[in-house]
């Protein structure tokens, strides 16, 4: 082919994507398995035929690259593509009837239009398809707003779905900007007042909303259309080239405001499902490639989702590299959490690896060297991997504390023994020794399950609104109803789910490790019981703004109890694992030790009926620092306290009453006796800790 026919140039096989140049746009994008590939240009978004059709030929591919050049485009045209190639029987899904979507489109156009259905079958879905939109690739500007790069001895994650968060009655967020990118910069003094460091959203790649049952949406966003694209409803306005600009912006303002933005990225699936499903993208270009397959070509699930995505592979791992780097490069953004992330560490056949190649290169990759990288050590194909997460800088989210510290307080039997190994960073489970700094996440509450405030008012799911008859959703949750299920008007009832509350609080933000809080836990948000809100996009899945005094009493808790956290996090949190008592050998000067106590100093009760413990942390010249005292028993009980000459500073007592258990001024105690009401918390400090003294 001439290399000026009608505009017409080779082009290059990189970069990935749409770059506009100099002389107009080139086009490259990975089909190893076609034959031949046409791009289609679109007058705008919502065209119904393309404007020009650019047929490539084999002049255009560079071993897996199909690439062109075409004078005369820019900044803000729409393309698609459709490919060619054998259909065997076992599998290569190459159906050029599909108007198919760049899978590294930076913004999409096209979605007034669009119909999931018509990406199935023969029929052509050119009338209703996505486009990709040709954008800038400029990096974010971090000499204006430089990440804030919060240790992990510092860091406290909030995570908050964008669509819900700045939504609800009384949401102080401009009507026309609630639930978008631009809205949530209006929550930023919040989230500052409040005391977290770093904010972790929900899936914002553009994803499928109609992947989801006749009559339901998909919300949550777990459901990925594009690896590279912001999600158009959460844009102010109807333009796709905003996106990225207003991603930007919000990530300008966190990183101004000192926090933090990691994104939930879900590479182990895509919204195209199983071999009966929509043609929209990655299918179309080579399903034998980016798809773990039979040899028959049935599709490989430990995603639950109907495929899983074979990160093993070289051309894939290319894909979401520019992916990650697209968004910590050019968006700016702090770090990935990875949904399902064990599953992107499986090879051929899905086995497990314990150098997968994907984590190997995000770990080689000095634009990623910075970010902060999370993921779900588990799947549902059974594989789960804590201590083992099979790559080095990978933080880990924690199951066992969740159940554990749940069990312990719902008063369950053989409780003590395992809260203690989560009060002492989870040894039993990272090979004898606490976790490493960053390398364990702890919470109680995550966008899957029960809220906080549901945990406990419901002993049960409650999920017929999201219309499977109530089979949806974890039937274990470690909850309890403290006697009626739902709402109560009992006095006493609700005065011990709030003192429950702040029990669980109070024991997941004095661990070791990284907290992680649920959006809307600090004002007592409810679901109604929902434990699987995935497709409720109204006030149950939203936050909670009119918060009553109750609620902001919780929500005044949390700020203060993150304060003493951050006080102290050289003792809650320390850089190197205080050293067990109660006679720890080796001990050097000015090193702390943790001991165990029951209701007698130095003599914990780890007996199967037991439902109290205590801790402290001593230091060789000043003693006693810290003593807190757990009580999941339904009485009563008095505890034994190291004795201090000068006294205690008692900084929480989840028995008071609402607006006293975590006083501004933490109150004097002395004595050595303390006696703790039923299911409460005590923590007494000593008063020079908390004075600006120095160990």
């Amino acid at each position: 082919m001439s290399a000026a026919v009608s505009g017409i140039h080779l082009g290059q096989p990189w970069p990935l994507g749409a770059t506009p140049n100099a002389r107009g746009v080139n086009f490259s994008v990975v089909a190893p398995m076609a034959t031949r590939v046409e791009l289609l240009l679109f007058s705008h978004g919502e065209a119904s035929e393309p404007s020009r059709v650019v047929e490539l030929d084999h002049h255009h591919c560079s071993g897996s690259h199909w690439h062109v050049e075409v004078e005369g485009l820019g900044i803000g045209s729409c393309y698609g593509y459709r490919v060619f190639g054998p259909l065997l029987p076992g599998g290569h899904g190459f159906n050029p009837s599909k108007v198919l979507l760049d899978p590294c489109a930076r913004a999409i156009a096209g979605w007034d239009s669009y119909q999931r259905g018509a990406a199935v079958g023969a029929a052509p879905n050119t009338a209703c398809c996505l486009k990709g939109v040709v954008t800038d690739r400029e990096p974010f500007d971090f000499v204006a707003a430089p990440r804030p790069r919060h240790s992990w001895q510092q860091t406290v994650i909030y995570e908050l779905h964008v669509g819900g968060f700045s939504r609800g009655e009384g949401s102080p967020v401009s009507p026309e900007l609630q639930g978008t990118l631009p809205g949530l910069i209006e929550t930023i003094p919040r989230l500052k007042a409040l005391g977290v460091t770093t904010i972790e959203l929900l899936p914002v790649m553009a994803f499928d909303p109609h992947d989801a049952p006749v009559g339901r949406e998909n919300y949550w966003g777990y459901s990925p259309l594009s690896w590279m694209a912001p999600h158009p409803a959460y844009i102010a306005g109807s333009d796709p080239l905003a996106a990225r600009q207003q991603m930007r912006q919000l990530v300008t303002a966190c990183h101004q405001a000192g926090l933090e933005v990691v994104l939930d990225v879900v590479y182990n699936h895509t919204c195209e499902g199983n071999q009966g499903g929509p043609t929209l993208s990655w299918r179309g270009f080579c399903d034998r490639l980016y798809y773990h397959q039979t040899a028959r070509g049935d599709y490989l699930d430990v995603s639950g989702c109907g495929n899983s995505i074979a990160a093993n592979r070289g051309l894939v791992r290319r894909l979401i590299l520019e992916s990650l780097r697209c968004w910590a490069i050019e968006l700016g953004v702090d770090g990935f959490r990875f949904d399902l992330g064990i599953a992107l560490t499986r090879g051929e056949d899905l086995a497990p690896l314990d150098h997968p190649p994907l984590f190997e290169a995000i770990e080689a990759d000095p634009a990623l060297s910075d970010i902060k990288l999370i993921s779900e050590p588990w799947d549902c194909g059974g594989l789960y991997r804590l201590a083992d997460f099979p790559a080095r800088r990978v933080a880990s989210w924690n199951g066992r504390f969740r159940d554990d510290v749940r069990r312990f307080w719902k008063g369950d039997d053989r409780t003590t023994w395992t809260l203690a190994q989560r009060l002492s960073g989870s040894p039993d489970l990272f090979g004898g020794q606490p976790a490493p700094l960053g390398r364990c996440i702890n919470f109680l509450t995550a966008h899957d399950g029960f809220t906080l405030a549901d945990l406990v008012q419901y002993n049960g799911k409650h999920n017929l609104a999201n219309g499977e008859d109530d089979r949806d959703g974890d039937n274990h949750n470690n909850s309890w109803n403290h006697g009626v299920e739902g709402p109560s008007s009992d006095p006493q009832i609700q005065a011990l789910r709030r003192r429950q509350l702040r029990n669980l609080l109070s024991t997941l933000l004095l661990a070791p490790g990284v907290p992680m809080l649920l959006m809307g836990d600090e004002v007592r948000r409810s679901q109604g019981g929902n434990n699987n809100s995935w497709c409720q996009d109204n006030p149950l899945g939203w936050m909670h703004w009119q918060p009553d005094a109750e609620d902001q009493a919780m929500n005044v808790f949390v700020q203060r109890l993150l304060a003493l956290r951050r006080r102290l996090q050289h003792l809650f949190n320390p850089e190197t694992p205080h050293t067990e008592g109660p006679k720890p050998r080796g001990l050097e000067p000015g090193q702390i030790s943790r001991h165990w106590h029951g209701v007698d100093l130095e003599h914990p009760d780890w007996a199967s009926w037991s439902h109290t413990l205590a801790w402290s942390l001593r230091h060789p010249q000043h003693g006693a620092l810290i003593w807190c005292g757990m009580n999941a028993y339904h009485q009563p009980i008095t505890f034994e306290v190291p004795r201090l000459s000068h006294g205690w500073l008692r900084c929480i007592d989840t028995a008071l009453p609402d607006d006293a258990d975590l006083p501004s001024e933490p109150g004097p105690w002395q004595g050595i006796e303390r006696e703790l009401e039923g299911r409460s918390l005590v923590l007494l400090v000593q008063p020079f800790l908390l004075e600006g003294a120095s160990l």
